[in-house]
């Protein structure tokens, strides 16, 4: 009798099967079947020893018994549930993906024979090296496979199979082609199958397939099975008669299908029973998988919506549950219960409060920014921008912590885009002119990193830079304005100013007149690069920019106007001033105030209304439109905003004062 042990001969079983012969065979197989399973180091021996190319071509050899092939096969599939370096060599080295479809889309094996190649895929499926890029994209092994899936099959080959594609779901067109191949149909009757290991695999595709995906969502809504719709059935499987793992997978489907835009928050099944259920399910009572990824799932459904998140804060003790889990050792559900905490805190002030005073989050905070590990660090920056965000605790919580160390330390260490998006974020709100943070930050050298971030390729990275320094530049000393402009440069700032994306464009007009406050910031600018700021102003003006973008071009040309010393730079350009004439009769209100702010600031000046000065305004028609919108207010108050009225009447004063002997 052949036996195995740590001193077998593999050599002289990888003859004994490489022979073929019957029974010795077949003993062979069986003897190394029983030896592999729930054994990584035998099945390192076995790989070792190079059977792995012997029991494939038993798999393959048409001439094996049935009996020999089925053994090989388990072999395989005990193969494919080994080590990630072992799974990787089954993949990559000996590629047996192909082989398996190839035998389960054979018409020639039996049912046990696919049954077995399936659940190896399966397996394999679940490590990182299979390879899940377009597998989907073959239209024919998808249909044969969602064929195998019919209530006919065995329950193993159906939960296979909806294994197999929750681990291929991978992009909006993967979902996109199981819901054109008709997936939903086969995953509803699944689910209201009475058997859990049916049902769970099941809602986890579903989750996959309508996560981010409007049309899939859209189609969930209308699909029903047996005179229930899918959405009213996900509902009801929340009841707590199932098991906690189906109840949380049929919260997760609910919430995707309302994040994608399908079903409002204010849908009862969204706000009445998902909401509910996911805060149950965060509760000590539940392992702490469940109770990680209820609390995962609830961030994401209430992420955007105030009032969700007001709900949620006074659900079945939501804030002592999240609070329990962060002394939790498992990063996992530490990065869990921080990314709940940020959602919760995400716009309700006195939710922040309730926050930072009764349960110490500040604290977990700090510590999540020290942590070791990578996905709690981004969780606790992603939480420090949603508490950050109240005034009241910047002023007064926030002054008792530290928390700008650990994420300077975070922000000049770490460089993916994840990371930098939510650590800008956070900057920007600790950058404010009333954060006590804001000294210590910009000491720590911000202003090199920001002013290099305002080139990364990402928008968003890029836009929360930009704004960090319009945050930091706001009523700051000179020398910090002065060194943004010598780091950022004013080519820069006026590329800015160009971006595509209009967000960037809004933050750097308002950086750029934060910066040109002070005469010895205008003059500093203005003597180099005058003309390269003015063609910018016009362009802008004569573009078809939102309003909100001129609206922020009016502030930069009236707070130069009001502080340039040694050059009136906005009198001596001829376009400029034809815009501000005409924009004094402008329809919408922001533009018409932001040019008789300009003109205001002009006239205003310290020294006394110069002839030339008047001659200017009096050649634009700007003193005869404002005398005829003056007219129009006396006539007419309620056309204008008291700020507006008072501005008019400074502005007709000074003109009367200077030169009455021109009055008509």
């Amino acid at each position: 009798m052949l036996t195995i042990s740590q001193e077998t001969n593999w050599d002289e079983l990888k003859y004994i099967i490489s022979k073929g012969d019957g029974v010795e065979c077949r003993e062979a197989l069986i003897k190394i079947k029983d030896a592999v399973i729930g054994s990584n180091r035998q099945k390192g021996a076995l790989i070792s020893h190079e059977l792995v190319p012997v029991i494939l071509n038993t798999c393959i050899d048409q001439d094996q018994s049935p009996d020999r092939k089925m053994d090989a096969l388990v072999i395989l599939g005990s193969l494919a549930k080994g080590s990630d370096g072992q799974v990787e060599l089954l993949v990559k080295q000996y590629n047996v993906v192909p082989y398996l479809l190839k035998e389960i889309v054979s018409r020639n094996n039996s049912k046990k024979c696919v049954e077995i190649c399936l659940s190896t895929l399966r397996s394999i499926f679940e490590h990182p090296c299979a390879p899940k890029e377009n597998f989907l994209a073959d239209s024919e092994v998808l249909k044969h496979l969602l064929r195998l899936a019919t209530s006919s099959s065995s329950l193993k080959t159906q939960i296979c199979i909806t294994s197999i594609l929750v681990s291929v779901c991978q992009t909006n067109e993967d979902q996109l082609r199981l819901l054109h191949a008709g997936t939903l149909h086969i995953l509803s009757r699944m689910i209201c199958y009475d058997n859990e290991d049916v049902q769970i695999p099941a809602l986890r595709c579903l989750s996959c397939m309508c996560y981010s995906n409007r049309s899939v969502a859209d189609n969930i809504c209308v699909i029903s099975f047996q005179g229930r719709s899918l959405p009213d059935i996900l509902n009801s499987l929340m009841s707590r008669l199932f098991c906690p793992e189906i109840q949380l997978t049929a919260a997760r489907c609910l919430t995707y299908v309302y994040r994608s835009g399908t079903l409002p928050s204010t849908d009862n099944r969204i706000s009445q029973k998902a909401l509910p259920t996911l805060a149950r399910l965060c509760a000590d009572s539940f392992d702490h998988s469940i109770r990680a990824s209820a609390s995962e799932t609830l961030a994401y459904l209430i992420e955007i919506d105030s009032e969700l998140q007001r709900t949620a804060a006074i659900t079945n003790h939501l804030l002592k549950s999240l609070s329990d889990l962060l002394q939790c050792q498992e990063s996992s559900v530490k990065q869990a219960a921080l990314g709940c905490f940020a959602s919760l805190g995400a716009n309700d002030e006195a939710i922040r409060k309730r926050l930072m005073d009764t349960f110490g989050v500040i604290n977990a905070v700090l510590n999540g920014l020290k942590d070791n590990n990578s996905k709690v660090k981004l969780a606790a920056i992603r939480c420090l921008h949603s508490l950050s965000r109240s005034v009241q605790q910047l002023r007064t919580t926030f002054q008792d912590y530290t928390l700008w160390e650990p994420l300077m330390s975070i922000f000049g260490a770490e460089t993916s885009v994840e990371y930098l998006v939510s650590a800008t974020s956070a900057i920007c709100n600790l950058l404010l002119e009333f954060s006590p943070s804001k000294e210590f930050i910009i000491n720590a050298g911000i202003i090199d990193k920001l002013c290099q971030y305002t080139l990364h390729t990402n928008p968003s990275v890029r836009l929360n830079s930009v704004w960090a320094l319009m945050n930091m530049s706001f009523q700051s000393e000179i020398y910090v304005r002065t060194d943004i402009i010598n780091t950022l440069g004013m080519k820069r700032i006026l590329e800015l100013v160009y971006d595509t994306d209009t967000k960037i464009v809004m933050k750097a007009l308002g950086l750029f007149r934060n910066l040109v406050c002070k005469s010895h910031i205008i003059e500093m600018i203005m003597n180099v690069h005058s003309s390269q700021v003015l063609d910018v102003i016009n362009n802008l003006l004569e573009s078809d920019q939102s309003t909100e973008i001129k609206e922020q071009v009016f502030c930069v040309v009236a707070n130069i106007a009001a502080e340039a010393e040694n050059t009136d730079y906005i009198l001596m350009d001829n376009r400029l001033m034809g815009h501000l004439s005409e924009c004094l009769f402008h329809p919408d209100k922001k533009i018409q105030n932001g040019a008789i702010l300009t003109i205001h600031n002009i006239v205003q000046r310290k020294e006394s209304m110069s002839r030339e000065k008047y001659s200017r305004l009096s050649e634009t028609n700007i003193i005869k439109n404002i005398y005829e919108l003056n007219r129009r207010s006396i006539k007419n108050k309620a056309q204008f905003e008291d700020y507006t009225y008072r501005i008019l009447k400074l502005i007709v004063i000074k003109c009367k004062n200077a030169y009455p002997e021109n009055l008509q």
